[in-house]
């Protein structure tokens, strides 16, 4: 019995549980007492159907502490309450339980955690050091979770949308890599089980694509040191060529579908940065279009506007970048880097190298704050040669 069949199993009759109507917590309890029944009766060999066996083992597990908890009538409406035999939809339950984990009564922190943990099968203890958490701080996030969801159930899937939404803040999250789990490629193999189960809607497959895109050039981002390199410095031959193909057909029968949306359209620019074959080759007039098309989709988006600023820089010249940069927030993540990157391209060295280390004291991780740090430093020793 190999590790990845109950990683995979877990979620799937977890989902079940949680459809048939059990707490979410105690459908968590419930498979958990399955598996470690699994662990000690299969002996090396899973059933025929191992799915089953598991959902069987878990509902009566479920129904057993319910018994033990409540008063004779409450258990038998949970009796009554139990659905005939029969096959479940594995789609429907992925896209149910993952609903129930993105319920818009919770935090994104706290959805993305409680996905990680229920549905990727992640260990607290992982996801914590993904977080850069305590481990008991996580658990307690969790914890507080699963108590918000109590009564907060729902017979069919939520909005898609809001899965979504955390799917891509998860693989944001984890797309800077670190830790024993890797939270992108968790993020990814999530986003391929949803847009499996609405195969109609194009925003799930433009989600994946992007996250292929992006995924696709994870080796060449750091260097043998760790140290972050920049997308114009990378070594190309390193990106996953095979990834982008497969992110450039999702797009490609997402865009046909003619129902456009902001992950098509972030999808497409990472697309065209991916079919540069270097830099200097970069179609910047193209990927204007498209931030164009972005900002009518997320007018109020200001990090749109920021990275819209840079495609700016490359088509109308670093200064009309930089005057768009100046009309944002001071205090929007990322806006100093930028702010420094044109006014490099610019010329102007001094403002550029106060623009890094002022980048640098916001930085979200030590490595994209020992990137800009000696970015600064490199345009200190340029103007004093």
């Amino acid at each position: 019995m190999g590790d990845h069949l109950l990683r995979d199993l877990t979620p799937q009759v977890l989902s079940v549980l949680v459809r048939r109507g059990a707490d979410f917590a105690e459908a968590e309890d419930a498979v958990q007492d399955a598996l470690l029944e699994a662990l000690r009766r299969w002996d090396g060999d899973a059933p025929d159907d191992p799915k089953g066996w598991l959902v069987t083992v878990a509902w009566r597990k479920f129904l057993d502490a319910r018994r033990s908890a409540s008063a004779r009538a409450l258990r038998e409406v949970a009796v009554r309450r139990e659905p005939a035999p029969g096959p479940a939809g594995q789609a429907d339950d992925t896209l149910l339980l993952l609903s129930r984990c993105c319920h818009p009564s919770l935090t994104p922190a706290s959805a993305i955690a409680l996905t990680l943990r229920a549905v990727g099968g992640l260990t607290t203890a992982q996801i914590a050091q993904a977080f850069m958490v305590p481990e008991s701080t996580m658990a307690q996030r969790i914890s507080r979770a699963k108590k918000t969801l109590v009564g907060a159930g729902f017979a069919a899937p939520g909005d898609v949308r809001a899965v979504l939404r955390v799917l891509y803040l998860m693989f944001d999250r984890g797309f800077a890599g670190g830790g024993e789990a890797d939270i992108a490629a968790e993020a990814i193999r999530l986003t391929r089980q949803l847009a499996a189960s609405v195969p109609g809607d194009p925003e799930a497959a433009g989600l994946l694509a992007l996250m292929l895109l992006h995924h696709a050039r994870r080796a060449a981002r750091t260097d043998a040191a760790g140290e972050l390199v920049p997308l114009a410095l990378q070594d190309r031959s390193l990106w996953d060529a095979a990834m982008i193909s497969e992110g450039v057909a999702l797009l490609q029968g997402a865009l046909v579908r003619d129902r456009l949306g902001e992950y098509q359209v972030q999808a497409a620019i990472a697309a065209l940065h991916d079919d540069a074959a270097s830099a200097e080759e970069t179609d910047w007039p193209q990927i204007l279009e498209w931030y164009d098309e972005l900002v009518e989709l997320a007018p109020a988006n200001p990090v749109v506007a920021l990275n819209r600023a840079v495609a700016v820089g490359h088509v109308d010249g670093p200064l009309a970048g930089l005057r768009l940069v100046e009309s944002l927030d001071a205090n929007l993540p990322r806006r100093d880097a930028v702010a420094a990157y044109l006014h490099e391209r610019a010329g102007n060295l001094e403002a550029a190298a106060r623009s890094y280390a002022a980048a640098a004291r916001t930085a979200p991780s030590s490595a994209e704050m020992t990137h800009l740090l000696k970015q600064a430093a490199r345009l200190n020793r340029a103007r004093s040669d």
